[in-house]
């Protein structure tokens, strides 16, 4: 009930994961980043212990091939699984079980991976042909990942809908450069397009307050400075919270 990619950016050593479902919640449950290390999708039917697992894999050097064999050898349900990976050399490997629901199945490109299931019939290829469209260009693979999850919600996503979505990069360093989700929403996708381009601006921003704080102005003061044009709400008119 699930699409995702899974990629690795040559250029910039980061790795990232985009997903979109009809279930609530799955940036807690199919996505994991191993900084400089690799990025795995882990659904169908997701579990947080066999991904914990494959990024202890990926994070020890093991390649996308060999942690899916160790993965297939420990996990009790793997016909019920579904799952990509991309490792530090840009290797990649991909799983679907026999117990994926249709329209199901996985495609490996150069440095990704795109899986779903439950799917409409193009979604899977879409998603893949958006992604690999933009494979050598300099755009950052948080837009990248992006565009390939709406391009998979144009052609439909699922036949029920979509509820859930998240965007998950990390860069060499051990925080995450871009951790966002939208757990419950009639348009997951495009909410959470929305709240990327909210913060697009202030990742510079972001990154130094958790290395450097020194001398920062408030989030919203430096998104004023980056965004003319834009103002806070308490600038506004504050808005009621209950």
């Amino acid at each position: 009930m699930t699409y995702s990619i899974a990629a690795r950016c040559p250029r910039t050593g980061q790795y990232g994961v985009a997903v979109s479902t009809y279930s609530p919640t799955v940036g807690s449950a199919v996505p994991l980043v191993v900084s400089g290390r690799g990025a795995v999708a882990y659904q169908v039917v997701a579990s947080p212990i066999h991904r914990t697992m494959a990024g202890e894999l990926l994070a020890s050097g093991a390649s996308a091939a060999g942690t899916l064999a160790e993965l297939a050898a420990k996990d009790p349900y793997w016909q019920s699984r579904q799952v990509i990976l991309v490792d530090m050399f840009g290797g990649v490997a991909g799983f679907t079980g026999a117990n994926a629901p249709p329209h199901c199945g996985h495609r490996l490109g150069d440095g990704f991976a795109v899986a779903g299931n439950v799917l409409t019939e193009v979604c899977l290829d879409d998603a893949w042909r958006e992604f690999s469209a933009t494979q050598d260009g300099d755009l950052p693979l948080a837009e990248r990942l992006m565009r390939g999850l709406e391009a998979g919600a144009r052609s439909g996503g699922q036949p029920e809908g979509l509820t859930s979505a998240a965007l998950l990069v990390h860069g060499p360093g051990p925080v995450p450069l871009v951790d966002l989700r939208v757990d419950v929403h009639d348009t997951p996708v495009k909410e959470l397009r929305r709240i990327w381009e909210f913060i697009r601006p202030l990742q510079g921003f972001y990154l130094q307050r958790k290395t450097d704080p020194t001398g920062l102005p408030r989030w919203w003061q430096r998104r004023m400075e980056l965004v003319p044009g834009w103002k806070p709400n308490h600038l506004i008119k504050v808005v009621p919270q209950q």
